[in-house]
């Protein structure tokens, strides 16, 4: 009697033991969880830059006929007057002539399957779908890296995120802050997918997405020359609130990281190394900052905590960025 209500009794247990861990993991870090504020400068379209052709030229060969953009062969472009000898001079495909017309074709061909296999045709239509790479760089940095923040708004309120060259140099700025204050990383992360053009822009902002949902509200904002200020709102009570309950300092702990990442979409291959130490990182990030701006087809740079007095703790980082590595 007594081992059948155990074993009654001990579904009980365990369906109160998870109800009370859901409740505990629900609203025990209600109020820590989630609490920074964010910075974000960000610009940029999915078109190809005008400064590439859209389809190399058409050469129109004297006595009628155009050429596909390729080097025109005697007699005119890949059209009627060159297919003109096959049928008249020398009077069907004898002769030393007819042999020089299908050593180019043979020539013409031979290139056009090389240009194919290596994805590296000459002409690019309206419809063509090149590759572009997302590529996504991320660090954590001790909190007193406050200067640091100061850099980055100062980025926000002058970029011109308009210009190809401007997306340019907001990633070269970004880039060389973090390279100036290498005694704050902690942590790193990141990685590059590939896609093609015309899926490249939803892939893009997924990853923009991820991140912005992450902020409880964006403070300081430059998007395409937009430029956009908030005080946030729970800054002040919760400064008072520090001081109203000086044990809520050692119940959720100090605001101790500051997170910043890096989004680039551009033009081609462009492929990011693991990042497991300091010296990779170093790298990653001369590896963004010298990125053209011909290739660039969008960037963002997104960073927490933004406002004054904010704060991130260790727990929101192991919650929101568990994909860090130490550095």
């Amino acid at each position: 009697m007594g081992k059948k209500l155990q074993q009654a009794i001990k579904p009980l247990f365990k369906s109160l033991f998870l109800l009370c861990l859901v409740f505990a993991l629900a609203f025990g870090h209600t109020d820590g969880a989630l609490a920074a504020s964010g910075g974000r400068i960000g610009g940029g379209s999915f078109r190809m830059p005008s400064s590439r052709p859209y389809s190399s030229p058409r050469t129109y060969a004297p006595g009628g006929g155009y050429g596909g953009g390729y080097a025109p062969y005697p007699g005119g472009g890949f059209g009627f007057p060159f297919l003109i000898p096959f049928w008249g001079i020398g009077g069907g495909f004898g002769g030393l002539f007819s042999i020089l017309i299908f050593i180019a074709i043979a020539n013409f061909l031979v290139q056009s399957f090389r240009r194919v296999a290596s994805g590296d045709s000459e002409q690019v239509g309206y419809n063509s779908n090149p590759s572009v790479s997302v590529t996504r760089l991320q660090v954590g940095l001790l909190a007193s890296a406050r200067g640091l923040q100061t850099e980055l708004n100062r980025i926000a309120e002058t970029a011109d995120t308009n210009s190809p060259q401007g997306r340019a140099e907001v990633l070269q700025e970004a880039s060389l802050a973090l390279l100036r204050h290498p005694e704050y990383w902690v942590y790193a992360g990141g990685g590059t997918q590939q896609a093609r053009l015309n899926a490249a822009e939803s892939q893009f902002n997924r990853l923009s997405l991820a991140e912005r949902s992450k902020f409880t509200e964006e403070t300081l904002s430059n998007v395409n020359n937009q430029l956009k200020g908030s005080t946030p709102k729970d800054t002040l009570p919760a400064a008072a609130g520090e001081l109203d309950n000086p044990t809520r300092l050692i119940s959720e702990g100090p605001g101790e990281y500051l997170i910043v990442t890096l989004l680039a979409a551009t033009l081609g291959k462009f492929q990011l190394g693991d990042i497991n130490s300091a010296d990779d990182l170093r790298q990653a990030l001369r590896q963004f900052g010298s990125m053209p701006g011909d290739q660039l087809l969008a960037i963002e740079v997104l960073w927490t905590p933004q406002a004054e007095g904010d704060t991130l703790t260790s727990d929101d980082v192991l919650a929101e960025y568990p994909d860090l590595k130490l550095v």
